[in-house]
């Protein structure tokens, strides 16, 4: 098992819902100036799949980002079909972003309904918060991504395009063979990056006329269960032009 915590300061990300055309245009234009990412697999060596637990409080607390819930999620992650999941949390603070991430071998997980501190001993940090906090897994959200990369010279910048977003409702912290209910048709695309946005990245906006948009795929996968109302989408007339967020 492997516990990593990293900080990042100045961390940025801008989202994006494009349909199904802009985004196999953003994926050419990806595969052309971009690298791949070196996990990825496919014939252009940039897709997998991603699977993650989502937890929250039975009211909702992370979903309607009240109070402390609102900057951090605690989750757990798996890629594609791989005997590993990974404990994670990202925690939001001004100007800076920290995540902390424990893997752990799948059958783990499997052994028990709950995230239980003994047998996760090196996860036992998630165990305790999400312990205190009142969370549990609430759903499963699974989506194809394609990611690319380049470095800059404030650092690494990264590129993703998720699709065929789906989601499933768990009652445990288990990962289910059914991916459940598409949640919508549209891609979300993901810049990441720190300081200043690349130029070259600011070429692709311009070239393919894109708007910012806020996309939860958590609260998105949450609102297509029906648990709560949401505007994890918002229409177009809801965009900020030229807003970036804190990764």
């Amino acid at each position: 098992m492997t516990d990593a915590k990293e900080t990042r300061t100045h961390a940025f990300e801008i989202k994006f819902v494009v349909d199904a055309q802009i985004g196999e245009r953003i994926r050419a234009w990806a595969r052309t100036f971009l690298d791949a990412d070196p996990h990825g697999s496919g014939p252009f060596g940039d897709e997998y799949r991603t699977s993650t637990l989502y937890f929250d409080t039975a009211e909702g607390h992370v979903f309607h980002r009240w109070g402390s819930y609102g900057r951090a999620k605690y989750r757990i992650r798996r890629y594609g079909d791989s005997n590993v999941a990974f404990l994670e949390r990202k925690l939001r603070r001004p100007g800076m972003l920290v995540k902390r991430r424990t893997q752990v071998a799948l059958d783990e997980l499997e052994r028990s309904d709950e995230i239980n501190a003994s047998l996760l001993s090196s996860g036992a940090w998630f165990h305790r918060r999400t312990e205190t906090r009142a969370l549990s897994a609430v759903c499963q959200v699974s989506y194809n991504r394609m990611a690319r990369a380049l470095d800059t010279s404030t650092g690494s910048a990264r590129l993703t395009l998720d699709q065929s977003l789906r989601v499933a409702p768990v009652s445990g912290a288990q990962f289910s063979s059914d991916p459940g209910q598409g949640i919508c048709s549209a891609l979300i695309l993901e810049l990441k990056f720190k300081s200043h946005l690349p130029t070259i990245f600011k070429q692709l906006v311009e070239e393919c006329h894109l708007s910012p948009q806020t996309a939860s795929k958590y609260r998105l996968g949450m609102a297509a269960l029906n648990r709560y109302t949401s505007n994890a989408l918002p229409s177009s007339s809801a965009v900020t032009t030229g807003r970036a967020e804190h990764a």
